[in-house]
């Protein structure tokens, strides 16, 4: 029986905090290189002005560590935790407390309601929508992922019937898209799940959008659905900021899971070209 490697909930709350920050001020690499590759590639004039100023907002925030975007967004917490490690201290609340302290020390904007309907700001931007998966090791690899409700309000989740098959599957995606028009600040990126569960197809969508645009399905199969998506996306003509033109979406990545014979659930989490992740590995 291997030994479990301690890691306190101090080295918790200082990783969170860091995330939080490193997240909001400077954008991925591959969503800046999705960015590049789609204003050089845009042959609408007014969509390649638009990306360029976007391009301009971004390295300016970059040059000055300034926050990417005014909504600084949920602090989206995915935990990746070894079976093999022991947390010293209240897991939880040491998350809590780096999304706390982010967001104090980053002057990050504060969003979240205490309560959903009789409102009130929490005053610190907790708690974090946290998301712990068990698996093998002694390592813990942490995700801060600041999510925007922008775009968080076009997402949309739907049953689907099994009859319905991948041709329903796609409708929903782009009814979802056209849905969407100009709302989630375009060029968007698209989380997409498809089967488990009610819940468990929107964690795919979700989980979706951490995966780098650079990298595609491991499932051949999915691979080519993404390429089919985006493409299908793309010919919308939404445009960057709803002006019009190629790039709509700069990135679509699919996340899949076994589910009931009887159902085909699909979820589109909408993301804009702000999509912001930050990870570390302890």
């Amino acid at each position: 029986m291997s030994e479990l490697r301690e890691i306190s909930a101090r080295q918790i709350t200082d990783t969170v905090a860091a995330l939080c920050i490193e997240a909001n001020l400077h954008l991925p690499a591959d969503v800046k290189a999705a960015l590049d590759q789609a204003e050089a590639a845009e042959p609408w004039p007014l969509a390649k002005t638009t990306l360029g100023l976007l391009q301009k907002n971004l390295t300016a925030a970059d040059a000055g560590c300034l926050p990417i975007c005014q909504d600084t967004g949920m602090a989206c917490v995915f935990i990746e935790l070894g079976t093999d490690v022991h947390i010293t201290g209240d897991f939880e609340a040491a998350i809590n407390e780096g999304v706390r302290r982010g967001y104090g020390e980053g002057y990050l904007r504060k969003s979240i309601a205490a309560d959903p309907l009789r409102r009130g700001n929490t005053g610190d931007n907790t708690p974090a929508a946290l998301t712990v998966h068990l698996v093998n090791g002694a390592g813990c690899r942490i995700t801060v992922a600041p999510k925007g409700f922008g775009s968080e309000n076009m997402s949309r989740l739907a049953m689907l019937k099994p009859a319905d098959g991948v041709e329903g599957f796609k409708a929903f995606v782009l009814d979802t898209v056209r849905q969407a028009g100009s709302n989630p600040c375009p060029p968007m990126v698209l989380g997409v799940g498809v089967g488990g569960s009610f819940d468990k197809v929107a964690y795919l969508a979700k989980k979706a959008l951490l995966r780098p645009l650079d990298v595609p399905n491991a499932d051949p199969y999915y691979a080519a659905l993404e390429r089919e998506l985006l493409a299908a996306v793309n010919e919308i003509g939404i445009g960057p900021q709803g002006f019009g033109g190629k790039t709509t979406c700069l990135g679509l990545s699919i996340e899949q899971a076994p589910t009931h014979v009887a159902g085909l659930p699909v979820a589109v989490n909408v993301s804009c070209h702000v999509t912001r992740r930050a990870t570390a590995e302890l």
